[in-house]
This record gives C-alpha cells, structure tokens and sequence, in this order.
C-alpha cells in the first residue's frame, strides 16, 4: 500500500494574521446577525403585548441595559471571542467542527460520554437550522417595520415587502455572494458607524444611562426584582442572536480578524445603540414602541430603514450561507443523504449552493413572515433556537478544553459553572415562552434531529447488508482466474466506485457474473470523506495493489474533507502508470456506479416510521455522477435492491 504524493499548488486559506482586508470581510459576513439585534430587542423587553411585561420605569430600564451589556460581555466576549473560538478543529470552528472532534477521539475510546455529547451537539446543529429559518424573518420585518414610522399608514404594507424581498434575497442564493461581497464590509461598516453615532446623540440627552455599564444594576435587577428579570431574560437574549456565526466563521476568517471586529467595532457599536435607546426611553416612556427607529432624526429616517434593511438583508445572508454549510458538512460526515452542492466561486472556498435546502428555507421563511406578521411575534421563537445552540456550543467546548487544555482544572470548573449557569438561566426563561412560539424551533430541531439521526442508522443498516452482497474485494479479485465461465479482457479502462476496501462492487461482480468480461485496466475506487475540513492534495490518494502480478486491477482510496467537493477524475488524474499498474486512460474510461432501490422490509432494529422516513428521505439524494464530478456520458448504472 502507498500514499501518491505530488508537487501541487496549496490551497490558500485565510491566514490568522491580522489584515485589514481581512478584517473588513469579516465585518460583512460574521457579524450581521448579532449587529442588527439593537432593531428590535429593547422594543421587544418592554412590549406592552408581552405575557410577561416588563414596565418602563427608571429602574428597569437601567437594570435591562446593564442585564444586555454584561449578557453580550459573558456570553459573546468571554465565552466565544476569548475562548471558544480557540478550539478548532484545522482551523474549522463551529458546532460541526466540535462534534467532528468528539467522533475523532470516540474511535479511540470512551465512546459513551464522547458519542452522547456528539449527538447533543447534532441537536445543536439542528437548533441552527431552526434559527436560519427565523433569522431572516424576523431582521427583515424589523427592518421594514420601519416603514410605519416615517408613515403609520405603511403599516399595511410590511408583510407584502418583506415577503418580496425575502424572495429576491433566495431566487439571488444560485448566483453566489462572491459578486456582492466586496459590498458587504462597508456597509456594515457604515451601518456600525451610524448606529453609534446615535447612540451617542441619545446618551447626550441622558448621560445618566452610562452608570448601566455597571454590573452591580444587572445584579441588583435580578436580586431585587427577579420576577420581572427572569422573564426579561427570553428578550434579552435577543442581544446575542448570530453569536455562534463568530465561531462557525473562523474557518474563513481566522480568530484574530473576527475578534478584532468584534472588541474595536461591533460591540462598542451595539453598546451604544442599546445605551441610546434606553436614554432615549428615560426621557419619554411613549418611545418603547419603536425605541431604534425612533431614536433617528426624522431628516435620516428614510435612509436608516433603508441602511437597517440592507444590514439584515445582509445578516439573512449570512445565517442562509451558514445552513448551507452546516448541512453540506452534515451530509459529508453521513448525517444526511448526498445533496446536491453548487460551488459559485473559483476562489473563496466556502461559498456554496445547495438548492433542496434553499428553497426549503425559503418556504419555511414566508410561511413564518405571514404566520407571525411582526418581529415581536417572532422573538419568543428566535430566543429559544439561539439559547438552545449556545448552551449546547459551551458544554461542547467546555468537554474539549477540559481533554485539551493545560489549564488547571479548577479554573476551567469554574468558568464552566459560571458561564452555564448564565446559559441556563437564558435558556429556562425561554422555556416560559413554549406556548407563545419557543415550541416552532424545538418542533425544528426535533423534526431535523430525527431525520439526521434516522438517515445515519438507516445507511448503517444498508451498508451492513450491501456488505453481505457484495462479499470480499481480494477474494473475488483472486477468483477471476478460476471461475467456471473464463472471464474476458476486453480493451479500456474501467473505473468501479465503492462505498469501501473490503468488499466488491455490485456493478464489478454483475458484469463479470453476467457478462463474463472485465476491463484491462480496472480501478476500484473507494470515496472517503475525512473528518477535518480539507485533505492535502499530496495525501488524496493511496493506491492498493490487487490480485497476482500485473494483472491491471488496483484499489484506489481517494479522500477529500468534509468541507470538499469530491471531484474523482481530478484527483485519480495525480496518478502514473506506475501508479496503477499500466496508464489509466482517464480521457476515455467508463464510469460504473452501483444504484440501491431501497424497498420498505421488516428490518428489527428500525420502528416502521422511521424506516419509512429513512426511505423518504433518499429520495432527496443527489446524483452520485454529479456529485463526484464524473462525465455523465461515459457512466454507467448498474442496479440492485435493499429491504430495510
């Protein structure tokens, strides 16, 4: 067995260095969610229509600011910037990257605790792909709810723009961001400058509000009156939506530059959006009904709720690229069927297109947009998705650095206590919201749970039984020569995929069982898909000798990382002639693929519901020539069946 290594080009990644073009980019892509939460999360605390209503008096407004600012400090700052994000896994952050890590070291043992923290952290991946269906609904209504304050009368019209632009914002998904995205850092940028520069002109009209920066209002609020600070605490939380995409970009970005933006920009930014705000409502408590918009002068109204719908257009964008990546890693490490992925740039590496769950999100969104018809509505189901995906992150990452780290594990204990309980308290406050809309992302991450893990037992099942099919690679390829009916070599070359090295593949043995022909050159190619993000190309392909002497049949394994495309011709055209036993005729070779017709059985280990789901669910996987990148006209489909 031997390991191919050629001279090639290295892949570029984002260096962790900090570069102001670097730093820029991130502005436009990692922090669009978390910086247009001042919209609507104060509006949100103190709405009138809330179950449990938080009243506007100068002490709460104090205790809520400061709650916000210490929220953002602890769970942003402290628990992502400062810590999380330095774990990765090859540079990848992320829920993903945490639950590859923990897959990783239970292939070597302690496979309960490792194995029962991965599946939680799947339901943490699920939970964000119930938060980018809520993302763009509720950053755009709350933008264009603007519209009723430059005219009450607009008010009839934000569900039927908001709609529209979230259509335009998904029907724009198959074209790639790479042509706008040099747009994006400066007008988030234009968008920070200017929320702080009304922040500012709010604090001038109550300097007063500063004194909230002060921890001892956010504990004196949850000592004093924690019956309003608990329930305060399912808004509040709002402040902290798009945490997680700090870290799920790091991969792109590096930690320097997103940490960089967030301590000298971002957070000073929203800081002092949230301080206006609650100045703004300390001198008129009519203002809690839009405090964001209201605290603009009227001569910027309209270019603010322009600015504010580009910055949430923007921040949608961004959760919508995050669902794309998310469930393209899911589908690479077996979680989900093979998806059809579009690539749309030459160059930047993680922009991708995958239309089945494009145009999943964006029914799901316009069924929320019209379901809820406002951005307060949405928040009680916003909050929960983003508690859940928090919570879960820290216990992640926490388990990691406990394994990893050399820090004393004393301290490590405390941090961890500290910060979950902070998470918990968020996240059982949220728990108070069920019946108010918190269930819709729990029914999501349920639903998405209970598919992944559905898909992921069912592919174990047929892949046991397609083994027992397909029976041993090296004992088929020895009896080639003994078989009843001689075998015949014809000319060309035949390039066979397989799921594995062990076993033979289907369309292999019904053409030489059927046919009694074989390939001169034939190539057994097994696809793995490696549990970091990318492959070095000098370590693609391992070449395994099959059979007696020259006989021309060589096993191929050829991996690429879950963050890859798998391209097969690409990396099989790496290889020599002394490589695989004589030259693989690439330009002319035939492609076999083995297709399984799964049937509804009475499989044991499977309840019927979800081996009927398990069937379902396959017939959203992409096509195997496609997804390999292999010539269309020259593969061929050889099929079979599997009862489950």
């Amino acid at each position: 067995m031997t390991i191919v290594r050629r001279a090639t080009t290295a892949v570029s990644r984002p260096a962790d260095v900090l570069r102001l073009a670097v730093v820029v980019g991130a502005l436009g892509v990692v922090f669009g969610d978390i910086g247009t939460s001042p919209i609507y999360t104060i509006q949100t605390i103190f709405n009138p229509a809330d179950p449990h209503p938080v009243p506007a008096t100068t002490e709460n407004v104090y205790g809520v600011v400061s709650l916000i600012f210490w929220s953002v400090m602890l769970i942003v700052t402290v628990t992502y910037v400062l810590l999380a994000m330095r774990v990765d896994n090859d540079g990848e952050g992320g829920i993903m990257a945490l639950i590859t890590l923990l897959r990783r070291w239970a292939a070597t043992g302690r496979t309960r605790v490792t194995m029962t923290l991965a599946g939680l952290g799947l339901f943490g991946a699920a939970l964000f792909l119930g938060d980018s269906m809520i993302t763009p609904a509720i950053s755009v209504l709350s933008a264009v709810e603007g519209l009723k304050i430059i005219n009450p009368e607009f008010e009839g019209w934000i569900v039927p723009v908001t709609a529209v632009i979230i259509v335009i914002l998904f029907a724009a998904q198959k074209f790639g961001t790479a042509a706008v995205g040099r747009l994006f850092g400066p007008v988030m940028i234009t968008w920070f400058v200017a929320i702080a520069a009304l922040g500012v002109w709010g604090i001038t009209g109550e300097p007063g509000i500063l004194r909230a920066l002060s921890p001892t209002y956010a504990l004196g609020f949850l000592a004093g009156h924690f019956d309003l600070a608990f329930f305060a605490l399912a808004a509040i939380v709002l402040s902290v939506t798009g945490a997680e995409a700090l870290y799920a970009d790091m991969g792109h970005f590096g930690r320097r530059p997103i940490s960089v933006g967030w301590i000298f920009l971002v957070f000073p930014a929203c800081t002092l959006s949230y301080l206006g705000q609650g100045a703004l409502i300390l001198q008129d408590r009519s203002n809690i009904s839009a405090p964001f918009f209201l605290l603009t002068p009227d001569w910027a109204l309209i270019p603010m709720v322009v600015l504010a719908t580009a910055a949430t257009v923007i921040a949608s964008q961004a959760v919508i690229t995050g669902a794309f990546s998310v469930t393209a890693q899911a589908a690479q490490l077996g979680y989900l069927p093979r998806l059809r992925i579009l690539h749309t740039s030459q160059s930047a590496h993680g922009q991708i297109y995958v239309p089945w769950i494009n145009w999943l999100l964006m029914v799901s969104v316009l069924t929320l947009v019209l379901a809820f018809r406002d951005s307060a509505s949405l928040a009680y189901a916003f909050g929960m998705a983003v508690t859940g995906t928090i919570t879960i992150a820290t216990i992640l990452f926490f388990y990691v650095a406990w394994r990893t780290w050399q820090t004393p594990k004393w301290f490590l204990a405390t941090l961890a206590v500290l910060l979950l309980t902070v998470d918990l308290l968020f996240l059982a406050a949220n728990l108070t919201k069920l019946v108010h809309g918190a269930w819709l992302p729990l029914a999501i991450a349920v639903t998405a749970f209970t598919v992944m893990t559905t898909w992921q037992r069912g592919r174990a099942v047929v892949t046991a039984k397609r083994e027992a099919m397909e029976g041993s690679l090296r004992a088929f390829v020895d009896g080639l020569q003994d078989r009843p009916v001689p075998v015949q070599v014809v000319s060309g070359t035949a390039i066979f995929l397989n799921r594995g090295s062990e076993t033979a593949p289907l369309a292999l043995r019904s053409n030489v069982e059927h046919n009694h022909v074989r390939h001169e050159r034939v190539a057994v190619v097994a696809v793995e898909i490696a549990i970091v993000p990318r492959v070095p190309d000098d370590e693609r392909v391992t070449v395994e000798h099959l059979g007696e002497g020259e006989d021309g049949i060589t096993h191929l394994t050829v991996r690429f990382g879950y963050g890859e495309r798998p391209d097969v011709p690409a990396a099989l055209a790496q290889l020599g002639p002394e490589d695989t036993e004589g030259d693989l005729d690439l330009e002319n070779a035939t492609y076999f693929l083995s297709r399984i017709e799964l049937r509804l059985g009475d499989e044991p280990g499977m309840p019927a519901w979800r081996r009927r789901l398990f069937i379902a669910t396959s017939y959203i996987t992409a096509d195997a020539a496609e997804h390999f990148a292999l010539p269309r006209d020259r593969t061929v489909l050889l099929g079979s069946h599997v009862d489950v």
